[in-house]
């Protein structure tokens, strides 16, 4: 087995799924679902059936990303398909993308902390790659997330995101106690 092949194995999305299901399948009635076409969050049907949150074809990185905004959302988003935010698409002008990264910056601190968890190099995404006018501001937004981080680490990670990292430690042999990760923006693609 090459070193490409030993990392698929490793970084095979549907590992991610086992964790999250196995941690949240029975308490909150959801699993993680891989093979979308576009990641979203569809919560059971007048609380029929499980809440579902689907992640992009089988990329190991979408699935670590819809998981932390999972591991955010309220109970109240939880109900909400989407849980309740907008979405704008690829092509978003300047106002359109700083909103985009008011909102992006926590989930995506969130989601480096699960890519430590795995091991997984961590990349933020300012998911507007056509976007009209001016060229979104990506140093700008990798402090934002690397301020976002230090923040989660100061204060402790929500109830589930703290379940999920410890989860994913164990599952991908990390075992590195949140508080003891180093978080700089010059760190981050």
């Amino acid at each position: 087995m090459n070193a490409l092949q030993a990392s698929a194995g490793i970084f095979d999305s549907a590992r991610l799924e086992r964790v999250f299901n196995a941690c949240f399948g029975a308490a909150f009635n959801t699993r993680l679902v891989g093979g979308a076409d576009e990641p979203l969050y569809r919560p059971a049907a007048d609380g029929q059936g499980e809440n579902l949150l689907f992640y992009r074809a089988d990329y190991f990185a979408s699935a670590l990303h819809e998981t932390a905004h999972w591991c955010i959302a309220g109970a109240q988003r939880r109900r909400q398909v989407d849980f309740g935010y907008w979405y704008e698409g690829d092509g978003r002008g300047p106002q359109q993308q700083r909103a985009f990264q008011a909102v992006e910056a926590r989930p995506q601190a969130l989601e480096w902390f699960f890519s430590r968890a795995c091991g997984w190099p961590f990349r933020v995404s300012l998911d507007n790659l056509q976007g009209a006018g001016e060229l979104p501001d990506s140093a700008g937004f990798r402090r934002q997330v690397a301020a976002c981080a230090l923040q989660w680490q100061a204060r402790g990670l929500p109830a589930r995101a703290a379940q999920f990292y410890d989860a994913l430690c164990a599952a991908f042999g990390t075992d590195t106690a949140a508080d003891r990760l180093r978080f700089d923006a010059a760190d981050i693609g």
